[in-house]
């Protein structure tokens, strides 16, 4: 995918987000994600997040409950095709559902997970690694900390995975650093 490719699918993306809030009020925050991958990959990931209102097993001002996550991501393979110096852009739409385990006024620290789907624009060829299928599943484990003005830092372990759909499926791993506020 070319610069211009790039710089047009982000847009996009935010026009979409920016459109998804105004027309359904239901979107509860907004989040922004840099990541960094094990085979020199990046990428960053723009999402709009609802809130399940639902919580359980309340106990000693904690529980559990989650929310849907709605993402675009653009990645950046840094040595595409195993070429030392190639570069390649792809951008990665991703539905999940998050479980988060967080204090009952969802404020100070929490932990998630979530597995979701996500579908790329291009197949991953990077460092050696790669992934048959357009289609992939994504997984992740994360903490982060709510702070009084909802200010949501976090950071999460997500690997995605065909789960042996197709052949190869080396997975791709990454450290995401989450920064989200609530509207």
């Amino acid at each position: 995918m070319s610069f211009i490719a790039t710089i047009r699918t982000s847009l996009l993306l935010g026009a979409a987000l920016i459109g998804i809030h105004s027309t359904a009020q239901a979107v509860d925050s907004f989040s922004l994600e840099a990541a960094a991958g094990e085979n020199r990959t990046q990428l960053l990931r723009a999402a709009a997040q609802w809130n399940w209102d639902k919580s359980w097993f309340d106990s000693n001002g904690t529980h559990l409950s989650g929310y849907w996550d709605l993402s675009l991501a653009m990645w950046q393979e840094n040595r595409y095709k195993n070429i030392e110096g190639k570069t390649e852009r792809f951008a990665d739409i991703g539905f999940t559902p998050v479980f988060r385990f967080e204090r009952s006024n969802k404020k100070g620290p929490y932990a998630e997970a979530g597995i979701g789907v996500h579908l790329f624009s291009e197949l991953y060829d990077n460092d050696g690694h790669r992934l048959a299928t357009a289609f992939q599943f994504g997984d992740h484990i994360g903490a982060g900390y709510v702070f009084s003005n909802g200010l949501d830092l976090g950071l999460k372990l997500q690997h995605f995975s065909n789960g042996g759909i197709k052949k190869p499926n080396g997975g791709v791993n990454f450290a995401v650093l989450r920064v989200a506020y609530p509207f």
